[in-house]
């Protein structure tokens, strides 16, 4: 692992290589837009880490947040565990494995929009399984 202001980075992605990942292209090219591009890299970066991603996902951003919720892509494994009412071990494990992650999900928000990411949070609900990506960007100047 590298260490990036201040944060640890596992071995990475880029953000075009999630993007593709998720089956899209870079919001400069033809046809992309960001908040394509932005859902298209969390989905991307759930295929490539955990085997398996979201079946949709969208994206808002709004002022200086982002937000990301991602419909779908329970493990085989993670889906035996909730059958046997496992859910806080789920939740424990996939919030515990985005902090381990988060530099590569924070860095491709910061090349996709140009901005730097303070703060970045991730979440999982079971009825319906769904995952939210929260980021704080630094505000812009005015």
């Amino acid at each position: 692992m590298r260490t990036v202001e201040g944060r640890q980075e596992s071995p990475q992605q880029t953000v075009r290589d999630l993007i593709e990942a998720a089956g899209d292209r870079m919001p400069q090219e033809t046809g992309g837009s960001v908040r394509t591009a932005l859902a298209n890299a969390m989905v991307g970066m759930k295929k490539q880490l955990y085997g398996r991603g979201p079946t949709a996902a969208k994206a808002w951003l709004l002022d200086d947040y982002v937000f990301v919720a991602m419909e779908g892509g329970l493990t085989r494994n993670e889906e035996t565990l909730l059958a046997a009412g496992k859910e806080e071990l789920v939740r424990e494990y996939r919030l515990s494995f985005q902090e381990t992650v988060k530099a590569t999900a924070m860095s491709s928000v910061e090349e996709l929009l140009g901005r730097r990411v303070l703060t970045y949070h991730s979440q999982i609900v079971f009825h319906p399984p769904r995952t939210f990506e929260i980021f704080v960007l630094e505000p812009q100047s005015r």
